[in-house]
């Protein structure tokens, strides 16, 4: 029964928020965790047209484990995986691009520069396979610390980019993202993992510990061990004035990076920055 209620609350969140058709053709971003393995298997059962797609750094012997339960688990189920590597987009593993930024003064963490890389694959890669839509696994746990690190840092405009549709513009540069498991919380995630036995390993990205998500994520959790339903709150608050932020925010036309020609805030986008300091360098 715990299994049905969490496939049900995703296939209402998709409903409410119109998220996806049957009709579309997704794109689910998958890392080998228990989010993503989750959102793939309930995706597929629920009937919508999925291939999968993963983004290799690689992290250690945590990338190597984690597609590897990747591949099992879109082989067993008759998904179709893409894995794109660092290596072979840019040249370089992300270990090798942190290590050429910071001789370059551009000292970044690692969760920052893996993000704009994955972000950049993923909007690239989704266009040249038809995508119509990109489907994350990130859960109401993850919105609550993007919602709360936006707040502390005063960043209006970017927390109006969150929510279940993802983005303030439309723009035909820009696949959509959508999180059908966005009220769906991690408990709830990691017993449905461990409930369908699927391969996949808990433990958590080892460059995650040096990140400024990684302390807003410890502080909401103590949070919510003294005030419970604390996350909850937050996105039902958030939720209730995503509307008129968006409604607020969305004017103006979308601009494009010079360079890659990819949706961008910025004249050169933060790929395009990265990779103009990888060029021509040798480790």
């Amino acid at each position: 029964m715990r299994m049905q209620k969490i496939e049900k609350k995703v296939k209402n969140t998709i409903k409410k928020y119109n998220l996806l058709s049957k009709k579309e053709k997704v794109l689910v971003a998958c890392s080998g965790g228990k989010d993503s393995t989750a959102l793939a298997y309930i995706l597929k059962k629920l009937g919508y047209k999925i291939e999968a797609i993963t983004i290799n750094p690689p992290i250690k012997d945590y990338s190597r484990k984690n597609i590897a339960n990747l591949k099992a688990f879109c082989s067993e189920n008759k998904i179709k995986l893409y894995e794109v590597s660092f290596k072979q987009e840019f040249n370089y593993t992300l270990h090798e691009i942190k290590k050429i930024l910071d001789s370059k003064d551009m000292n970044l963490a690692y969760c920052t520069i893996c993000g704009i890389l994955k972000r950049y694959l993923l909007n690239k890669k989704a266009k040249e396979l038809k995508a119509d839509k990109i489907a994350t696994g990130h859960v109401l746990d993850d919105e609550a610390e993007s919602v709360f690190m936006n707040l502390l840092r005063g960043n209006i405009k970017l927390m109006a980019r969150l929510g279940p549709l993802t983005g303030l513009i439309k723009s035909r540069g820009f696949i959509p993202r959508v999180k059908p498991l966005y009220l769906c919380n991690e408990k709830e995630i990691i017993a449905y993992s461990k409930l369908k036995k699927f391969p996949v390993v808990y433990k958590r990205c080892p460059y995650a510990g040096s990140s400024y998500r990684e302390i807003v994520r410890d502080e909401l959790i103590d949070f919510e061990k003294k005030y419970p339903k604390t996350k909850e709150n937050i996105i039902d608050w958030f939720l209730r004035i995503l509307p008129g932020l968006k409604k607020s925010l969305k004017k103006g036309k979308m601009t494009y990076c010079n360079i890659c020609k990819e949706p961008s805030q910025k004249t050169i986008c933060n790929a395009c920055t990265i990779l103009e300091k990888l060029e021509n360098k040798k480790i």
